[in-house]
């Protein structure tokens, strides 16, 4: 049995099983984002590899910026930025259920991940966004490990997934419209979040696109490019005076800047 299918029977993650038998709220905060508990169950998750909610909801056109960020001036320190939504008829409850849903898979995917780096949680702490719909801890496990096969299976080399990436030499043959999409943005600086980012799409369905292009030989890793600087963003005055450790902010500040650069 090869190594990956062992991690992939294996736990997932032995801190989050036992902060869901003991019906925990709090913030679980790791490596690669964060996952928020109310009463033993996922409501909310974030993780800088993957578009919030704000990204995916305004590029695929269900809700205008200028809609958006008025529910977080308006609800964010209520903590009912989705529930302010719903009641000012910008979404219906099914529309923010569904995408609330893949955006709490997507980003546990990530969020998951092993990791070298320490855990830890902090028992109180909920999202500004509100709970919408709980999900079981074991509801998110499984899929996760789904989603681990599924990559698997596809390309067993996770380097694309992180890496930035550029298209090999030579002809390339016809691939689907969707997929061509994400192909049309590899440049040879882009990662795959930052595909996802720039499509407003979620990060694992980019990963599982790029991953078909790279078996199919039409995609590999490129070495990366220098970083280059943000400009600061102005956010709503309650975010301003939150605690700077808070990861909620910084991610929210990041992804105000990347939702204007859309």
């Amino acid at each position: 049995m090869s190594a990956a299918t062992a991690a992939a029977g294996g736990k997932i993650s032995p801190m989050l099983d036992r902060l869901a038998e003991e019906r925990a709220t709090g913030a679980l905060i790791r490596e690669h984002g964060t996952l928020y508990l109310a009463d033993g169950h996922v409501v909310h998750a974030e993780a800088p590899a993957t578009p919030g909610m704000d990204v995916l909801l305004t590029a695929s056109g269900a809700i205008q910026a200028d809609g958006w960020w008025e529910a977080v001036d308006r609800a964010g320190a209520r903590q009912s930025v989705g529930r302010y939504l719903v009641e000012r008829g910008r979404l219906s409850d099914g529309a923010l259920e569904l995408c609330h849903l893949g955006a709490v898979f997507d980003a546990a995917y990530f969020i998951l991940a092993p990791s070298s780096g320490p855990s830890r949680f902090r028992y109180g702490v909920s999202h500004w966004f509100g709970a919408v719909r709980p999900v079981p801890v074991a509801a998110v496990e499984r899929e996760t490990r789904r989603r681990r096969e599924l990559l698997q299976r596809i390309w067993p080399e996770p380097d694309t997934d992180t890496a930035p990436l550029a298209r090999t030499a030579g002809q390339e043959p016809p691939v689907p419209a969707r997929r061509r999409r994400v192909l049309d943005l590899v440049d040879g600086v882009r990662t795959a979040s930052q595909i996802a980012l720039a499509l407003g799409r979620p990060a694992f369905h980019t990963l599982v696109d790029l991953r078909r292009l790279a078996a199919g030989g039409l995609v590999t890793t490129a070495p990366p490019e220098s970083a280059t600087t943000s400009t600061a963003i102005p956010v709503p005055a309650w975010m301003a005076h939150a605690a700077v450790e808070d990861p909620d902010v910084a991610l929210l500040r990041r992804l105000r800047a990347a939702l204007e650069s859309l």
